[in-house]
């Protein structure tokens, strides 16, 4: 009777050893959680990294042109940007309510 006491003794022991070590995993400050939260805010990153090099290489594609001196480059951005008109021409503003 005692050897069996015994060993459930120590199965209820290594139970609870091997469940602190689990939550210990899950929960300090190198843990299971922290790990998925940065690994998350990596991605997040990279992804917006990812988005500004596109950017920038829009942007740098745009200054080639002009600097290429791209009539039609020069037209888009003169009018886009500082809504300059040809002569002869009628600005509509349009405004929306």
């Amino acid at each position: 009777m005692s050897i069996f006491k015994n060993g459930k003794i120590k199965y209820i022991i290594f139970a609870v050893f091997f469940l602190i070590g689990l939550i210990y995993l899950f929960v300090n400050d190198s843990g299971v959680i922290k790990y998925l939260k940065l690994k998350g805010q990596v991605n997040t990153l990279n992804e917006q990294i990812d988005s500004v090099n596109a950017e920038n290489k829009r942007i740098k594609a745009e200054i080639d042109s002009l600097k290429n001196k791209v009539p039609a480059k020069i037209e888009k951005v003169a009018r886009e940007k500082y809504n300059m008109i040809r002569k002869g021409e009628t600005k509509i503003q349009v405004i929306e309510k």
